[in-house]
């Protein structure tokens, strides 16, 4: 599966760069038979393995624009990093939730109701963190960090220091932490995988 498709949104796979050359210079044919045009600034290349991007050249379309070498790449709004294996970067993540909770945190502060502003975060701030990852390989640690943001939210909202208040606020207000709202997005990602008559779905589940 060289080529991943959605909308607008081409992502492409390949085990060399110089395969990986070939597959834009097909792309590239096939789009302008279309009269779609590639913004060039847009495009980067992002490496699995950490020698690469010294032992590489740029890889250049067909009118010998090079295309960057980059740490990091953004796909559907997940940002994949570079590495020997397959990770996501959550740092993205996290300065968007900080900013939609910091502006709700803001406008409304202590004078609306605790159940009111902790409705606001999580309709419209923890969807911005959780976003995509269901389908990210993720370590205990990034599971970890991303229950430490929703508890400091709730240490700073209840103004408390203690992680007993904390916990006992997140049960009577039902606001299950990050960690288990993945794992029911993930339950439900490979439940529509399994499902799927396409066999590349099915080989592919974890």
């Amino acid at each position: 599966m060289f080529i991943v498709l959605y909308a607008d949104d081409i992502l492409l796979r390949a085990p060399s760069v110089c395969m990986l050359e070939k597959l834009v210079r097909i792309c590239e044919h096939y789009l302008d038979q279309i009269d779609i045009v590639i913004n060039v600034k847009n495009r980067a290349v992002c490496a699995l393995a950490q020698e690469m991007i010294f032992l590489c050249a740029a890889i250049r379309t067909s009118n010998r624009v090079a295309i960057p070498w980059v740490n990091e790449l953004r796909y559907l709004g997940v940002f994949i990093v570079q590495s020997t294996n397959f990770k996501c970067s959550l740092t993205n993540a996290k300065r968007s939730f900080y900013r939609s909770a910091n502006a709700i945190f803001g406008k409304v502060g202590h004078i609306a109701p605790e159940e009111a502003t902790l409705q606001l975060i999580c309709s419209k701030c923890v969807p911005v963190l959780i976003y995509g990852l269901e389908a990210c390989p993720l370590l205990k640690s990034d599971l970890s960090s991303l229950d430490f943001i929703i508890n400091c939210f709730f240490i700073k909202l209840f103004r408390t220091s203690s992680i007993d208040v904390v916990e006992q606020c997140q049960y009577y207000f039902n606001f299950p932490l990050p960690s288990v709202r993945l794992a029911k997005h993930v339950k439900k990602f490979e439940d529509k995988l399994s499902a799927c008559n396409n066999l590349l779905c099915k080989i592919n589940i974890r």
